[in-house]
């Protein structure tokens, strides 16, 4: 009876945790589409990755919130942040950016989210995930990355002289 009562605790903190960063998400991903500058878009995008990786770990897979942050965090944000410095785009507020009927997208959301909605509570109704042990994803991890780390590192730093070679190709003399 004890058991059940802390796997039941267990259970609330996870749910509540997952509100607690999925409200995280969805205003930072407000923030990706509301803001008038690129550069803060992307931030904005930093902070939606890095609550996928948060929900990750409270899913209890902590190789791939890794493999989130290193890949999407550590690479491709990067690559997005130079591709905007680049392209000499204009730094600050830009006007025009936005669609004039951008109103007409606020009903259509909302009618597809309870369409969705409602899909997906008459699809499973009250039926719950079975209840899974833990993944060896130290296993997966080892696999992965024992042997492939040298070469993981070399192309890392080739990759960074690509990208200080570029750098220095486009900035202004």
């Amino acid at each position: 009876m004890i058991a059940q009562a802390s796997v039941d605790a267990i259970n609330v903190a996870q749910n509540v945790g997952f509100g607690i960063i999925a409200a995280f998400m969805i205003v930072a991903a407000l923030g990706v589409v509301s803001t008038k500058n690129v550069v803060h878009a992307a931030l904005w995008l930093v902070l939606v990755l890095a609550g996928v990786a948060a929900q990750y770990v409270l899913a209890a897979a902590e190789f791939v919130a890794v493999s989130q942050v290193l890949v999407y965090i550590g690479a491709v944000m990067v690559l997005f942040l130079f591709g905007i410095m680049l392209t000499r785009a204009q730094i600050g507020h830009e006007q025009g950016l936005n669609n004039a009927n951008w109103g007409i997208g606020i009903p259509v959301a909302v009618v597809l989210l309870g369409l969705l909605s409602w899909v997906v509570i008459d699809a499973f109704g009250d039926q719950k995930l079975p209840d899974r042990g833990p993944t060896p994803t130290e296993d997966i991890a080892d696999g992965v990355l024992s042997p492939y780390l040298v070469p993981f590192l070399a192309i890392s730093f080739i990759l960074l002289a690509a990208a200080i070679g570029a750098i220095v190709l486009a900035r202004k003399d």
